[in-house]
């Protein structure tokens, strides 16, 4: 409850002022080797410090690895000595390149999927449910619409060009039908 009857009953953040910018905690990791997954990436960066977030940018169409990420530790002195010492560290023939992120250089969707794993979708399954789906009478009749507006701009071009072909032409919409109901005896 508040004091003043007209404040607002929601609690207000209380913004602690620091001497100067927040220090960086977010590392970005290149030249990530295939096979160097998130769960691997857990397993040796939680030797320096107990890391917040990881995430490693992947294909949204096949999943794969795009062999660069993001990581957070909870501390900003570990993320600089992970930085200092993991840079140009060889693994699995590859030189990592680390460096640590600025926090105003930190974009707020960076950490987006980050919680979850990578969960891969059936790409060819769900075209092929698109495509054979019954298509509605609006989709029809525009699908309709185009193909007589096609073959008339085709029938004056053959015109404008002196040629005189006579093929047979689209049918256009055909009219729903109509379901008579008859009387049962």
């Amino acid at each position: 409850m508040s004091i003043v009857s007209n404040a607002p009953s929601k609690k207000m953040s209380v913004v602690v002022p620091t001497n100067g910018p927040a220090p960086p905690t977010a590392l970005y990791i290149g030249h990530i080797p295939h096979g160097f997954f998130e769960e691997e990436m857990k397993g040796f960066f939680s030797q320096f410090g107990t890391l917040k977030r990881l995430r490693i940018a992947r294909s949204k169409k096949t999943g794969k690895s795009k062999h660069y990420g993001f990581l957070e530790f909870e501390n900003p002195e570990v993320a600089k000595i992970v930085a200092d010492e993991i840079n140009n560290y060889k693994l699995m023939e590859n030189l990592l390149r680390v460096h640590l992120i600025p926090p105003e250089r930190v974009h707020p969707k960076l950490w987006k999927g980050s919680n979850r794993g990578f969960q891969l979708r059936n790409w060819c399954e769900m075209e092929r449910r698109r495509h054979n789906k019954e298509k509605t009478i609006e989709e029809h009749n525009k699908l309709v619409k185009r193909i007589v507006s096609k073959d008339k701009k085709r029938r004056e071009m053959l015109k404008k060009a002196g040629i005189e072909y006579e093929f047979p032409e689209f049918v256009g919409i055909h009219q729903a039908p109509k379901k008579i109901k008859f009387a049962q005896d």
